[in-house]
């Protein structure tokens, strides 16, 4: 068998192209990522999933999308459910932590069943990052606590949500984001923190949750370990911090490489990411030419990533036969004052 490449990508509309669909046959890249514009109605939705994976003919190739709650959701009113921001759940958690950890649990399966539904089996959620007086704007509310236990309890328990219904998290954004305070979509972010307490806080919540399956890179200079490279094209961050420290052995996707933290042409970003150590680039604008680009440069999976890969995708899987409905209903009533 032929290993896919070594990417997701995201696609441009609510529908492929011509272009699209012959250029994914040949990529053949791990993955897909919806977004907004590729949402019109649970219909399309599912006939897009259908046809991305009919395009490179893998049948469970994943399709990602980033459906956390509060201000990050892809799926949105009128047509999907609202969501709390992680933010309500971490402030819950200070008068009722047994509430709040099961509203968080029924959160990620609410989410879960409602993905199942439109052909979508990987959730980039929970957020590990930790919200702090200076903590980006870009983070905020996405955040649970500043508190590091508080944050790997919610975050676990949304993440065991998602895979009580057959729906892939990724914990984001190793090894945290939450000390940085300008937003990596438009500036590369620099944290001049202390190792020991990077270690004692930051890195770990992610430390706690290093057995989760799936996980997605951070756009941020860590200062007192690598002062040069953002952790998502730092070797010496994947490998001493992510890799050993933490201990995480899950498959690992950069964060989009689109974002204005990181330099290079999107060719040049796709081979530093990969140098590094992340198993899979994540390349999100739809835009066809530099989806070209990136593939160019990016190979099949390595031994070790498509190994990562198989463990990942059937970590602790199961569909309980809930639906979306019901686990709304037990969110409601966990929620309730």
């Amino acid at each position: 068998m032929t290993k896919p490449r070594a990417v997701v990508f995201g696609v441009s509309g609510t529908s492929l192209t011509a272009d699209e669909r012959a250029f994914l046959r040949d990529a053949n890249p791990l993955g897909f990522i919806l977004f907004g514009r590729n949402c019109e109605s649970p219909d399309a939705i599912r006939t897009l999933t259908e046809d991305l994976r009919d395009a490179v003919g893998r049948a469970d190739a994943p399709v990602l999308i980033d459906q956390e709650g509060g201000t990050v959701m892809r799926l949105r009113p009128p047509i999907w459910r609202d969501a709390p921001a992680a933010q309500v759940l971490g402030n819950l958690y200070r008068r009722a932590p047994e509430r709040a950890e099961n509203a968080a649990q029924a959160l990620g399966a609410m989410f879960g069943a409602q993905l199942r539904e439109l052909g979508i089996d990987v959730d980039c959620a929970p957020v590990g990052d930790l919200g702090l007086p200076e903590t980006t704007g870009a983070i905020g509310t996405r955040a649970y606590s500043d508190h590091p236990g508080t944050v790997s309890r919610l975050a676990r328990c949304m993440a065991k949500g998602l895979m009580a219904e057959g729906c892939l998290p990724i914990i984001k954004h190793l090894p945290g984001h939450g000390r940085a305070h300008v937003d990596s979509h438009r500036v590369l972010p620099r944290v001049g923190t202390d190792l020991e307490t990077l270690q004692n806080s930051d890195f770990a919540v992610f430390k706690a949750l290093c057995d989760l399956p799936l996980g997605m890179s951070a756009h941020v200079v860590f200062e007192a370990i690598d002062p040069d490279a953002p952790a998502t094209i730092s070797k010496t961050i994947i490998t001493q911090i992510i890799r050993e420290h933490i201990g995480f052995d899950g498959f690992l996707f950069s964060d989009d490489i689109a974002m204005s933290a990181l330099q290079g042409s999107p060719a040049e970003r796709a081979t530093q990411v990969l140098a590094a150590g992340c198993d899979a680039v994540l390349h999100c604008t739809g835009d066809l030419a530099e989806m070209v680009a990136v593939a160019d440069v990016t190979g099949p999976l390595s031994a070790a990533s498509w190994s990562r890969w198989e463990k990942a995708r059937t970590a602790g899987m199961k569909v309980s036969g809930y639906d979306a409905d019901y686990h709304a209903q037990q969110l409601a009533q966990f929620l309730k004052t």
